[in-house]
């Protein structure tokens, strides 16, 4: 969409009109996409795969006021839920990591401190469950916390 990504519009929607009830229809299907999709105000999530029967179903249900998830978002879903969540200062960090930047040029951009930096870096790793600043970019990448750029 040209001024707006479908985040932007589930929020916009939902500040104008709380009784509206939105419907995803994607490609994707990343665990970060469909929690904030939710946490927006969504009340249907699906993938662009599913079958006229399942998007039937899923209109119904939300317009009489239930949520419908499809089943492979709902397993991605709870992948995403069970795990540590990374605090703001965490992602800003984990982008500039992942756009190469050292522990020096992160502390300046974010006016920290460099061993603040090293803390930070050190609670991702261990949230990702990673041992590495490139595996934590690579885990980051494939959960949808962060997008290529």
């Amino acid at each position: 969409m040209p001024r707006m990504d479908g985040l932007d519009v589930i929020l916009a929607i939902s500040q104008r009109a709380p009784e509206a009830r939105v419907v995803v229809l994607t490609s994707f299907d990343d665990d970060e996409d469909i929690y904030r999709a939710l946490r927006a105000g969504a009340k249907g999530y699906l993938l662009k795969e599913a079958s006229c029967e399942e998007l039937m179903a899923c209109i119904r249900a939300v317009h009489a006021g239930k949520s419908h998830i499809a089943p492979a978002v709902a397993s991605r879903l709870a992948e995403r839920v069970g795990g540590p969540e990374l605090s703001p200062r965490e992602l800003e960090v984990l982008h500039l990591m992942s756009d190469g930047k050292s522990n020096k040029e992160i502390g300046s951009l974010l006016y920290i401190e460099e061993g603040t930096v090293k803390v930070h870096v050190t609670h991702i790793l261990d949230k990702l469950g990673v041992s590495s600043r490139t595996a934590a970019s690579v885990a980051a990448l494939e959960r949808g916390l962060i997008r290529p750029r």
